[in-house]
């Protein structure tokens, strides 16, 4: 495993990052306790040390279980969490982006894992409602009292995070380091804006759903998936992320790649991921087998040629402007009809 500076900051961080949503029963199809700490010996083991888990995963038996499993060298693990969900439904003050959500939910999780600090707190998800300076500024103070040490954004509109980053700037107040989103080969809508801003603000990228809720492990191009639903194993991607005919073909894709160099479909798919700027996979599992079929990515790189043909058959339209903006009409009146290779860049033509 190698390790890498997470966006603007000094923290280094795994190739691969350990997804601990399926730690812990209590949904009804996680992994129970002793699967769960296979796992999480398995990816010490490979050298990992980044871990991500939320307040509300597993009722909140995902960080109880991590606290566990790092009691013995905590400072050797990097722990993301997050806040936004609520954990008392009813209460209008338990979930959102507000400050005495955030309070009371990180107070929540630093008891369930053991520990007097994160070393990443997510929000969650945007809530439209708070305002965003009210986000930043009690994130601020989480981190000025050591409670957290860096913050990160998962699901959120890239104008938000571009608004929340300029504002902390400005006012001395702790930014952004990192950004989470779902992105995988069936779902690139991503590389419209919030990937160019993650760029452009160098917000390091973790991504959720790298296997686009199994599809691209190949099991639903199988013949014996084919008279059924499809359904996926975890009921609640099955809202995100459907086997469309359109994504089976781009699983079929991937699963020609590793059939030519000898790989698992999951370890092309992760490792197309990684060959991506800035971008840090979470991986999670039901079984130890998945597991270490995720792992394997760490250690595979795809050659040009393969990467080039997992685009093509993945793309999507960025839409406007984007497209616009690539034309030769707005490039020549731009520039006085002169052009560079910066220019060649920018537009996505071959230098």
């Amino acid at each position: 495993m190698r390790y890498h500076l997470l966006g603007r900051s000094g923290l280094r961080v795994s190739d691969l990052c350990l997804g601990t949503m399926t730690f812990g029963d209590d949904w009804g199809w996680g992994a129970a306790r002793e699967e769960s700490m296979r796992q999480f010996d398995l990816f010490a083991a490979a050298g990992g040390n980044f871990i991500d888990t939320a307040n509300g995963y597993t009722n909140g038996s995902s960080e109880r279980l991590i606290g566990e499993f790092v009691a013995g060298d905590r400072d050797r693990w990097v722990i993301a969490t997050k806040y936004t969900a609520s954990m008392r439904p009813g209460d209008p003050n338990a979930g959102g982006n507000q400050r005495k959500s955030l309070l009371q939910n990180l107070h929540g999780s630093l008891e369930r894992l053991g520990t007097d600090h994160v070393d990443l707190l997510w929000v969650h998800a945007w809530d439209f409602r708070t305002p965003i300076d009210e986000m930043m500024r009690a994130l601020d103070d989480v981190v000025r009292q050591g409670k957290v040490l860096h913050v990160g954004i998962s699901d959120a509109p890239a104008w938000v995070v571009s608004r929340a980053n300029t504002m902390a700037e400005l006012r001395g107040w702790s930014p952004f380091i990192g950004l989470q989103v779902e992105y995988s080969l069936v779902e690139r809508t991503p590389e419209r804006d919030l990937l160019p801003m993650a760029r452009g603000l160098d917000l390091g990228v973790t991504a959720w759903s790298p296997l686009g809720g199994g599809v691209l492990s190949g099991k639903y191009n199988a013949p014996a998936a084919a008279g059924d639903a499809r359904r996926l194993d975890n009921a609640m991607m099955a809202t995100l992320t459907a086997p469309s005919e359109r994504n089976l073909r781009i699983a079929a894709a991937v699963g020609r790649v590793a059939g030519e160099i000898g790989a698992s479909a999951p370890a092309v798919a992760l490792a197309w991921l990684r060959s991506r700027p800035q971008v840090i996979p979470i991986i999670g599992a039901r079984t130890s087998a998945q597991l270490e079929a995720n792992l394997a990515s760490a250690s595979l790189v795809l050659d040009a040629a393969h990467v080039a043909a997992l685009d093509a058959v993945s793309a999507i339209e960025l839409g406007f402007p984007h497209d616009f903006l690539k034309k030769e009409l707005p490039l020549a009146t731009f520039h006085g009809g002169t052009w560079d290779q910066v220019d060649d860049h920018r537009a996505g033509r071959a230098v």
